[in-house]
């Protein structure tokens, strides 16, 4: 703070003796050191101070830039999530337009097969003849699968189906 080297405060120190005197000088030192306690403890507060202060702003601008962080994050996330959305959408009509093709073309199919009577019985039923084992016939577009139009899960639609 000031530059006071000894030969200064020697001089002081004299000056003070003879102006304040032997008797009130040891009172003058005390009160003057108590002054210069609490100057250094004001000092120090205010540093405490500033630095808390500062330290507020930096954790102030720590939070500002978490904040923008996850509003760009959610952001990227919404986008993200819409468009993933859309792609479903898009792929669900593209699936609902070729089972209703599907649909269209096996009724037609169907018209022309004979319907199976029902008096007839199979064989091993009623007669000396074993039974076959059932055929199997893969579903494909001519034949509809009932799962799918239901809505239900298009890959049970490709396991083959049994005729009785």
């Amino acid at each position: 703070m000031f530059d006071l080297g000894f030969s200064e405060l020697l001089v002081i120190a004299v000056v003070a003796l003879v102006v304040v005197g032997p008797e009130r000088l040891p009172k003058l030192a005390r009160t003057a050191g108590h002054l210069l306690g609490r100057l250094q403890r004001y000092v120090s507060d205010v540093k405490s101070d500033i630095q808390r202060e500062m330290q507020l702003e930096e954790l102030k601008k720590l939070q500002q830039q978490v904040q923008d962080q996850a509003r760009d994050l959610e952001g990227s996330i919404r986008g993200e999530v819409a468009s993933v959305e859309a792609d479903l959408h898009k792929t669900a009509a593209e699936l609902e337009a070729t089972v209703a093709g599907n649909d269209s073309a096996g009724q037609g199919e169907a018209a022309a097969q004979p319907p199976a009577t029902g008096g007839e019985l199979p064989a091993g039923e009623g007669s000396d003849t074993p039974a076959a084992p059932p055929e199997t016939v893969p579903a494909g577009p001519e034949t509809p699968s009932p799962q799918l139009e239901l809505g239900l899960d298009p890959a049970a639609a490709r396991q083959p189906v049994e005729k009785t």
